[in-house]
């Protein structure tokens, strides 16, 4: 059924010798990160579980002295001879894949490292008062047994709430709330002055709340943020639809999962994602919260995906192509954390063997390896073959182009699994860096509402096909390709990925007005690198950033002025 998406044909590429380090990887993997990435997550663990016995007060207490810390750190930076203000944490630690270049210039660093406190659960008000580095494991941990839930739980339990909102998080509710940033309701921030300010959606900050999602920590220092939480229920009730035909058939199966034709809102589930297995195999799962009497009713079964023993939950959702249409219940916070223990499926690549059965019975409770220790010990030359022979993107596209998208992705880099997953892009007050498409209202298209469009996360992980065949492969030039797709139709590219946009072809993919407007207002320029410095790939020398900041003054803002 691939029919005229057939890939193109290319020749056999020469194996060279870092090849063999990375089928090799393995060995260390196991004998050095699992056992690191274990202890480190096991005393991160019993740090929660002290931060969690302490008092609000008194974390408040805390968390009040760490940012008067920061804003005497700021004051002390003499703008003319120290560089650009970083944050402290070192350049490998972040969970995206881009490797943090930037911080190979000089910089001046702030020690954000103390700010990883759950600062308030207000059920009156129904909002989670968290610091920065507050993760998904441990909000979770804390909110789900109160029957409480963010309302958008990124999958990774290693993503932090700072890293969310600065950036870009998404969780199979998104289709209902949007990405995570659309359910912060307060952000406090120091300014480049050292100024803390509280922006909310309507104070005189709105400005600055707007311009913060996709900045990348570029306007100011997050210091502690407000989230909106949802009621939820003991279990995920999980539905698993196989469905079978080309990509384009695939594609309008998954938006008929969401998003009924009809519009009845009632079949409208609660939770969204779609695995697409092969050109022509694609299983559908919607979930629903159900209470605990309910996932106990005879009959009912219960898979409890968490335990390190399971099957990796890409492979248990695969099984619905033999077995056909099943339905299961999930203990809730299991559910939101069903791909961390393979990473996706990039633990595949990382460990071949893995999900073997006798793999997870006797080591599967080491796993999953951090992602930050996994860039530690790759080494440049594993770095570069990566970002040669390896693909981890994520493509944002209107929901009635994911058709096409699936096809661009077959051809270009033929990648499977694929990750489906939907996400209202509200409209806002003022323009932010992505927006929905101008006079989307009157096409009617199918998901779209009066408040916002519908797009879809079509995650891009694995190695490619050509790569897993031996032939040549240029990763850099497919990723080129996808960005100027992107562009062309009205899609987004995340800034956690290695990116290949040229200066001007990310503001052409990316709206730069208020963010501009808001990096002159706030004093951010001269104090904090741009964001697209510091999301572009490669070294950098502090005269670089000197350089492209000023030509940054004596341009943009000049026209501006």
């Amino acid at each position: 059924m691939a029919g005229d998406l057939e890939a193109p044909l290319r020749p056999k590429r020469k194996k060279v010798w870092v090849e063999y380090l990375v089928q090799f990887r393995w060995i260390i993997v196991i004998f050095v990160v699992l056992p690191i990435s274990f202890t480190i997550y096991f005393l991160t663990y019993l740090g929660d579980i002290r931060s969690e016995s302490k008092s609000f007060k008194r974390r408040q207490k805390e968390h009040d002295e760490n940012v008067k810390k920061v804003v005497n750190r700021l004051k002390q930076r003499n703008p003319s001879k120290d560089g650009l203000v970083c944050t402290a944490r070192k350049p490998y630690i972040a969970v995206g894949m881009r490797n943090v270049d930037y911080k190979r210039a000089r910089h001046f660093e702030v020690d954000l490292s103390a700010f990883r406190n759950i600062l308030e659960v207000d059920k009156e008000r129904m909002i989670a008062r968290c610091e920065p580095l507050v993760n998904m494991g441990q909000i979770t941990r804390v909110t789900v047994p109160m029957n409480l839930s963010l309302a958008v739980v990124a999958e990774l339990d290693d993503l932090t709430v700072g890293g969310l909102i600065n950036g870009y998080g998404i969780e199979g509710s998104s289709h209902l709330y949007g990405l995570f940033y659309d359910t912060v309701v307060a952000l406090e921030i120091v300014l480049a002055d050292g100024r803390l300010v509280r922006a909310t959606r309507d104070n005189e900050y709105s400005d600055l709340f707007y311009a913060v999602p996709w900045s990348q920590g570029t306007l100011g220092l997050l210091v502690a943020a407000e989230i909106t939480l949802i009621p939820v229920k003991e279990y995920m009730k999980l539905t698993y639809e196989p469905v079978v035909g080309s990509l384009s058939y695939i594609a309008q199966a998954y938006a008929d999962s969401f998003a009924p034709r009809d519009g009845d809102p009632s079949k409208i589930p609660d939770f969204v994602e779609t695995m697409i297995y092969t050109p022509t195999e694609a299983v559908c799962m919607t979930g629903v919260y159900a209470s605990k009497e309910e996932a106990k009713k005879k009959g009912n079964v219960i898979n409890c995906v968490g335990w390190w023993f399971k099957p990796w939950f890409y492979q248990h959702a695969q099984k619905a192509l033999k077995k056909g249409k099943f339905v299961e219940y999930i203990p809730t916070r299991e559910y939101y954390h069903r791909h961390t223990r393979c990473l996706y499926w990039e633990g595949k690549l990382i460990l071949p063997f893995a999900d073997q059965w006798w793999f997870r019975w006797t080591l599967g409770w080491l796993m999953p390896p951090k992602v930050s220790l996994l860039k530690a010990t790759q080494g440049e030359a594993i770095r570069k073959y990566y970002h040669d022979m390896h693909v981890i993107q994520d493509m944002l596209v209107p929901l009635y182009k994911v058709g096409p998208a699936l096809e661009f992705v077959h051809r270009e880099m033929e990648v499977y699994p694929i990750w489906l997953c939907p996400h209202l892009l509200f409209k806002a007050p003022m323009k932010t860096m992505i927006n929905p498409e101008a006079g989307y209202e009157q096409e009617g298209r199918q998901g779209d509402t009066k408040d916002g469009q519908m797009f879809t996360d079509i995650g891009v992980y694995y190695a490619p096909g050509p790569v897993l065949r031996g032939e040549e492969f240029d990763g850099s030039e497919a990723v080129r390709r996808m960005e100027e797709w992107l562009i062309e139709n009205h899609g987004f590219q995340p800034q956690y990925a290695v990116s290949e946009l040229t200066e001007k072809n990310f503001w052409r993919m990316f709206d730069a007005d208020l963010y501009e407007y808001c990096r002159k207002k706030y004093g951010a320029v001269g104090t904090f690198m741009s964001v697209y410095y510091k999301s572009k790939k490669g070294r950098k020398t502090e005269k670089e950033v000197r350089e492209a900041e000023q030509a940054h003054l004596e341009t943009a803002y000049a026209e501006a002025d």
